[in-house]
């Protein structure tokens, strides 16, 4: 028996790092993680919450009002906008801070991605984060780069280098045994290896890297707004330019009417001073009103640049325009006086009653625009992408990208690989056919020249390696197919790898994907002299066989042969089994290695198949998209009849799919059709065989120029291009580097499945989204209307800036986090997709939102109307007002939850505890902040008979909810045989 340290010397021809020596390295150097960059303090982030315009808009609001508090002694008001402020400012900055940190946890997954290593003589995995000084390190085709590192044996090996130099050409890489001399003999951290395979030596890990201290030096985040947020912006805009617009109407019309009755005794001399003082005002506050101008262009389509001293931040700034206010009232007030226009005296510019009710004036345009901004939307957001993504991830889809989370749920077309995503990626040699073998089994002592031949062919022509760690499996390390070669010989007793150091390698011709082989030049010791050996595509290497190995080393014509092994072939694929062709011939010492001109007039080898179970779930998932208005197409390197019995299998090629033209298309055939053929083509497409990395590529195009929404799988370098320009790009998290940084999600279990989920929660992101904004724009509609119309009907402040601030703030916050986390549910996939440009409120929104706030307008209106009937307003009639308003609020959540379904509201709550909870604590304060509210609140205690009228008068809102969803859901349920419907049909 073989003593260790011979084994190792059998294994591989690099020892590697012992365990000790790892622990040693690692204390010598470090473990090979890059420090992040240095994030803004929290204190800073919770400054630039004060940013928002609303939030100054309430500062200068408190200002005034605890001004004015000082005057006559109430101060309640003032203290409360600042508590409103300090808790609005506290929870956007909190769920800012918790949703950054999410996202933190799933960037830092990259540093457990698993890397081929030789530790001790034998291959293992281990992640990228446990990478020492001195590790061995297998590169691959595909794949990033780890770790600074010296080349030791290079493969045609080329690195793009892109990141660090901004060259996309590759750089060549050459080996050098000793220490490198320049850089063409390194590789760096996070370059990605584009052509060929090769060993490494760590020579540095983490922060001591190239791209380590290019890092310390230059770090830089950015901010992608997705489409989602761009609708988002242009909806706050939009309210924003409606709420300050009505706002300074109204107060326009509430100065006019009380000058017009009377109740603003204001003086000619008066006016004077207002007129001075609004201009300089409107000079001071410039930067919060006059963005809200440029939004109004913008809406309109006639965008206008910014005035240059308004791109200033900074505390310079804001003092500027306060500046040139402060000079122009100085300025307007002399010129006033001079010219007699104000009296000298400060005291008898503007009489003390008229300058109070401006000040009631101003203070209801603030509310108006209080109600009218929904301040709660943004957070919403927030919370509902960053509950979406750690739950997406729970379901194996690591999102890369936060668009995807929204476009996944959007797309109408995927196309999907085969391998790994359809089928386990289980590959294992079915069945051999070596005609030179005669049927006999190989034996490990290779005393037969063909015998020895093949295993070279398996052993020698490949870029796998085994992976052997006691107690635990063999696992193959690399592609696949080249994997179930080598342990179909381990099975069999025989080592690949002593067959491969016998068999020194000349040159290799890694897999290419256009040309379906892959060939390598060897000095075999089966001959004695140098071989080219070809595996790939069955008919691209039969193609270039003029012969063929029989038994006894007899070498024959093969074309009385050819028609035989093809209907062979045929007959495993159509069992769903992939078909891999072998071939080979003696080539001179003086070859020049170039592969194009040397691949032909083979000597034909033989055959295996391979086969790879479906996953079990896929048939289900492939149905689920069907009926979520989805259509599925297979985009493989195989055969039309291995990928055809596989589509038979997962449901989707079906009887009639048989004799239907364009159901399937070899790359060729759709290589060769013109631009409008092939999107013609596109859309009846079901499989595309035997495709190239550009036919995968132009079918994406085609299928996006017809107006779908595409999202493509793939695991290898040439997908990269496909997945890029996919609207979804789908890596397998078993693919290359270069496929996961080209995608948006990387699918962690390889499975079809996973697509399946992330669509549910894409889905369920958006319309979780939809319900919260139904919710908000009502409530907003709603007090927009009562705040507009009450001065009118004889009630100033129907609602004050404190009651808002609770509405818009602290209960729409809570509400968002109940919506935000409602869960996924699969009757969502019972839709066609929604247009990626449908605006975010739909026209059923629109309807519901209008309808439900003009009916709470007309009735608290009326409400208004009626308790003034004895000549008065009481500070009780008022809560019972504002307790109504927050109850039919409270009630309408409900609604929003149960937007887009027919099932009751209160279906399901046991999935969503944390709804239920919000929507006690919502309940519950409102009661506390009613009842112990006082001046703050402008409340009153109620009785408990006063809420249970309270409470019985407001159900209604639910309740007539409850029954028109039921009698719609009785409705459907009588008509079973409907198609999907369009998302914004199914809302109603």
């Amino acid at each position: 028996m073989a003593s260790p340290e011979e084994k190792v010397s059998q294994t591989t021809p690099f020892h590697g790092l012992t365990l000790a020596q790892v622990e040693a390295s690692r204390q010598a150097h470090g473990s090979n993680i890059l420090t992040p960059p240095k994030r803004e303090p929290w204190w800073k982030l919770y400054l630039e919450k004060f940013e928002d315009p609303v939030i100054r808009i309430l500062i200068i609001a408190a200002v005034i009002t605890i001004a004015v508090g000082i005057v006559d002694g109430h101060y309640a008001e003032g203290i409360g906008i600042v508590i409103a402020i300090l808790l609005s400012t506290s929870l956007a900055f909190f769920n800012e801070y918790r949703a950054r940190r999410e996202f933190d946890v799933l960037n830092q997954a990259s540093d457990d991605l698993l890397i081929n290593v030789i530790r001790e003589g034998a291959y293992l995995t281990v992640p990228r984060r446990d990478l020492v000084v001195g590790d061995i390190v297998l590169l691959e085709e595909g794949q990033e780069v780890p770790a600074d590192g010296v080349v030791r044996e290079a493969v045609q090996m080329q690195i793009n280098e892109a990141l660090l130099t901004g060259e996309s050409i590759p750089v060549v890489k050459t080996v050098t045994k000793g220490v490198p001399d320049h850089d063409d003999e390194r590789v760096f951290r996070s370059t990605l290896v584009a052509v060929g395979r090769g060993v490494v030596e760590i020579e540095a890990v983490g922060d001591s890297t190239k791209i380590g201290e290019i890092a310390r030096s230059a770090t830089e985040e950015t901010d992608e707004q997705t489409p989602l947020n761009v609708q988002l912006e242009r909806l706050s805009k939009l309210i924003g330019v409606v709420g300050f617009t009505v706002a300074l109407i109204t107060y326009i019309a509430l100065v006019v009417r009380g000058a017009a009755v009377g109740d603003l005794a204001a003086r000619g001399d008066d006016w004077v001073f207002i007129g001075i003082l609004s201009i300089s005002a409107l000079v001071a506050l410039s930067r919060i009103w006059l963005p809200i101008v440029y939004d109004a262009f913008e809406l309109v389509g006639r965008p206008r640049e910014q005035m240059a001293w308004m791109e200033q931040g900074g505390l310079i700034g804001w003092l500027k325009p306060v500046g040139a206010g402060i000079a122009l009232f100085i300025v307007g007030m002399l010129a006033a006086i001079l010219l007699g226009g104000l009296p000298s005296q400060p005291a008898d510019w503007l009489a003390a009653e008229a300058g109070i009710q401006l000040l009631r004036y101003f203070m209801v345009a603030v509310t108006i625009i209080v109600v009218a901004v929904p301040e709660g939307l943004p957070m919403s957001v927030t919370l509902s992408l960053a509950y979406s993504m750690r739950r997406m991830t729970a379901t194996n889809n690591l999102v890369r990208r936060m668009p995807a989370t929204e476009t996944v749920g959007a797309a109408t077309v995927i196309c999907s690989d085969k391998t790994g995503t359809l089928t386990l990626n289980q590959m294992r040699v079915a069945e051999t056919s070596f005609p030179s073998l005669d049927e006999e089994p190989l034996t490990n002592a290779l005393d037969i020249q063909a015998a020895r031949l093949i295993v070279e062919s398996f052993a020698a022509n490949t870029t796998a390696n085994l992976s052997r760690v006691p107690g635990q499996p063999v696992k193959p390390l690399g592609d696949g197919t080249e994997g179930a070669l080598l342990l179909w010989l381990d099975e069999r007793g025989l080592e690949y790898s002593g067959v491969r150091s016998s068999t020194t390698m000349l040159a290799q011709k890694p897999f290419d994907a256009d040309l379906k082989y892959m060939a390598t030049v060897g000095m075999s010791a089966a001959f004695d002299a140098p071989v080219l050996y070809v595996k790939g595509a069955p008919e691209i290497v039969m193609a270039q066989c003029d012969s063929i190995l029989l038994d006894e080393g007899v070498i024959a014509p093969i074309d009385e042969y050819r028609i035989g092994i093809e209907e062979q072939l045929l007959a495993y694929q159509k069992r769903g089994m992939r078909t891999l062709g072998f071939a080979y011939r003696l080539v001179g010492a003086a070859l020049d290695f170039d592969f194009d001109a040397q691949v032909h007039h083979l000597i034909w080898l033989g055959y295996v198949a391979i086969s790879d179970p479906v996953r079990p779930e896929v048939p289900a998932a492939v149905r689920a998209c069907r009926d979520a208005g989805i259509k599925v197409k297979i985009v493989t390197g195989d055969t039309a009849e291995t990928a055809k019995e596989i589509a038979r299998q997962i449901n989707l090629w079906e009887t009639t799919d048989d004799g239907r033209p364009g159901a399937l298309l070899s790359g060729a055939e759709f290589a060769a059709m013109d631009d409008e053929a092939a999107r013609a083509a596109a859309k009846e497409l079901k499989i595309l065989s035997r495709a190239r990395p550009h036919d995968k590529m132009r079918l994406v195009t085609l299928l996006q120029s017809a107006g779908e929404v595409v999202a493509v799988t793939g695991d290898g370098t040439n997908d990269a291009p496909a997945l890029n320009y996919a609207n979804v790009g789908l890596a397998m998290g078993s693919g290359t580097d270069i496929a996961k940084e080209a995608s948006d999600i990387v699918l962690l279990d390889d499975s079809f499945g996973s697509i399946v989920n992330a669509v549910m929660w894409g889905r369920s992101l958006y319309q979780n989204i939809q319900r919260f904004i139904l919710f908000q724009l009502t409530i907003n509609v709603a007090a927009l209307g009562l705040a507009l119309l009450g001065p009118f009907l004889g009630v100033e402040f129907p609602l004050t800036v404190i009651q808002m601030l609770w509405v818009n703030l602290i209960m729409d916050t809570f509400a968002s986090l109940a919506l935000a986390t409602e869960p996924a549910t699969p009757d969502v996939l019972h839709r066609e997709p929604r247009k990626p440009g449908d605006f975010i409120i739909s026209v059923p929104m629109a309807r519901r939102i209008m309808g439900l706030g003009v009916a709470f307008i007309v009735t608290l209106g009326t409400f208004l109307v009626f308790i003034q009937q004895d000549g008065a307003v009481t500070d009780y009639e008022l809560t019972i007002f504002y307790a109504t308003f927050v109850m039919l609020q409270f009630w309408n959540l409900f609604n929003a939850r149960a937007f887009g379904r027919n099932a009751s509201a209160l279906a399901g709550l046991n999935r969503n505890r944390l709804f239920g909870i919000i929507a006690i604590a919502i309940f519950i304060g409102t009661i506390l902040i009613i009842q112990v509210g006082g001046d703050i609140f402008r409340t009153v205690p109620l009785s408990l008979t006063d809420w249970l009228l309270i409470i019985t008068i407001t159900s209604p809102v639910l309740i007539l909810g409850e029954v028109f969803r039921y009698v719609r859901g009785v409705i459907e349920r009588r008509q079973p045989n409907q198609p999907p419907q369009r998302a914004e049909v199914a809302s109603l």
